[in-house]
């Protein structure tokens, strides 16, 4: 029986890479007898030119699986392969960002850095207004929508659930899902995962959530800031550990992190995501993009400490600065890099 694999990847878009993805048919039998590892599933090509990752007269980019999942809409034995893009010498093409992201957690393995990321997304008409936004206006204050419920302060839940439901079953680490501050936005979390895990199965995930609201009519948005004025903007919160901040007396570390990451502080910002400056005003539960602050319990702050680790003197810090359409191979390998670079 053939296999349908989808080979996803990230294309060469900026300032903010966009998610391609193409069916390849693998039905040879000496091919379906390999598929075991992701190093069985055959390598393919596309056009660069296409994608802003070649120009017209070389214009060949390799697809280098580097993950497989069950695909949960054409389900049976399919599967999403997710996807490094080369160069037809072997090397990582200059948009790859997961072949560094994959040096760094070679070299920093032993500190067992976890990740969480809280994506936030808007869900838009075709208009570009947010669902749940009247078309010649704007619908009631922030305030009721937020892990809402009901008709007035809902809408898009059963993309949302879809999309839950397929990440499940494609076994990718989700681990909740909730209405958000404005109407029509939603947030999706995955982890705790590994560096390398979490940023594959983040980028699958927002490749369901996309595939998902075609058969709505619906356009997901990552935009930073998708309304002007007075309304939260779109965050990826990525809930960051290392094995010292989780054991006892791991608090020590954590402090030590988040005065690490102060002192790069610009160099995280400039890679946080497209529009940082419009989403980290120092409004809506952000601190300023050029000002750094932690403190526990503080979604004001650009790095909050939970109530729950400043009483149980462990645990993981939370960096609120990302946007929703950050890179997250760019993301992990920064705070990792950081943090891990400054132990003793």
């Amino acid at each position: 029986m053939a296999i349908k694999a989808e080979y996803i990847w990230i294309d060469g878009t900026e300032p903010t890479p966009q998610l391609r993805s193409k069916t390849k048919i693998l039905d040879e039998p000496s091919t379906l007898e390999r598929l075991v590892g992701i190093n069985d599933y055959p390598i393919w090509g596309f056009d660069g030119s296409s994608t802003n990752q070649a120009t017209g007269d070389k214009s060949d980019c390799v697809l280098k699986p580097v993950r497989a999942f069950p695909d949960p809409i054409r389900g049976g034995d399919h599967v999403l392969v997710m996807c490094e893009v080369m160069l037809v010498d072997g090397k990582a093409h200059p948009t790859n960002t997961r072949a560094a992201a994959a040096r760094t957690a070679k070299k920093y393995k032993k500190h067992e850095s976890l990740f969480g990321i809280e994506q936030e997304y808007t869900m838009l008409k075709p208009n570009g207004n947010p669902l749940g936004f009247p078309d010649d206006g704007f619908p009631a204050p922030q305030g009721p929508y937020y892990c809402g419920v009901g008709e007035t302060a809902i809408t898009g839940r059963q993309i949302a659930e879809d999309h839950m439901d397929a990440c499940l079953h494609a076994g990718i680490g989700i681990s909740g899902i909730n209405a958000e501050v404005m109407p029509g936005q939603w947030e999706f979390q995955v982890g705790p995962r590994g560096l390398l895990e979490v940023a594959d199965e983040l980028w699958v995930a927002r490749w369901l959530l996309h595939r998902i609201a075609e058969d709505y009519g619906v356009v997901i948005s990552i935009d930073a800031k998708p309304v002007k004025g007075d309304w939260n903007g779109a965050g990826a919160h990525t809930n960051f550990s290392t094995v010292e901040m989780r054991e006892d007396g791991g608090y020590k570390y954590i402090e030590a992190a988040c005065k690490a990451i102060g002192a790069k502080a610009d160099l995280h910002i400039k890679n946080y995501g497209a529009g940082v400056e419009d989403r980290l005003t120092g409004a809506h539960e952000t601190q300023r993009h050029d000002q750094f602050s932690y403190g526990v319990s503080d979604r004001g702050a650009s790095i909050r400490i939970p109530w729950q680790v400043s009483v149980d003197k462990k645990g993981y810090l939370e960096d609120r600065r990302p946007n929703g359409n950050m890179d997250p191979y760019v993301v992990a390998r920064l705070m990792t890099d950081t943090v891990c670079s400054a132990m003793k």
